[in-house]
C-alpha cells in the first residue's frame, strides 16, 4: 500500500499500469516501487529491469495503443 502512496503522490503510474523509461526508450509495467526504484516488466514478460523514478513516465493512449499492437504483431510471429 505505501508504493502505491508513494507513485500518486508524484504523479507516477500505478503498479500494474504500463509506463515509459525515458533514459531507455522502453515501456513495460510497472511491478513495483522498492529500493527508490521503479521496477518494471516487458509487456511481452521477460526480466524486470530498474529504472530511477524521475526516468518513468506515464503513456498515453496512442502510446499504450502503439505497444500492444506491437506486442500482439511480435506473439504472431513467433518473435521475443
Amino acid at each position: 500500500m505505501e508504493q502505491d502512496i508513494r507513485a500518486e503522490g508524484r504523479g507516477l503510474p500505478e503498479v500494474g499500469a504500463m509506463a515509459r523509461d525515458v533514459r531507455r526508450d522502453r515501456i513495460g509495467r510497472v511491478m513495483a516501487y522498492e529500493g527508490g526504484q521503479v521496477w518494471l516488466r516487458p509487456l511481452a514478460g521477460g526480466l524486470e529491469w530498474t529504472a530511477r523514478p524521475c526516468d518513468v513516465r506515464r503513456v498515453s493512449l496512442s502510446e499504450s495503443l502503439s505497444a500492444r499492437v506491437a506486442e500482439a504483431n511480435r506473439r504472431s510471429t513467433g518473435m521475443r
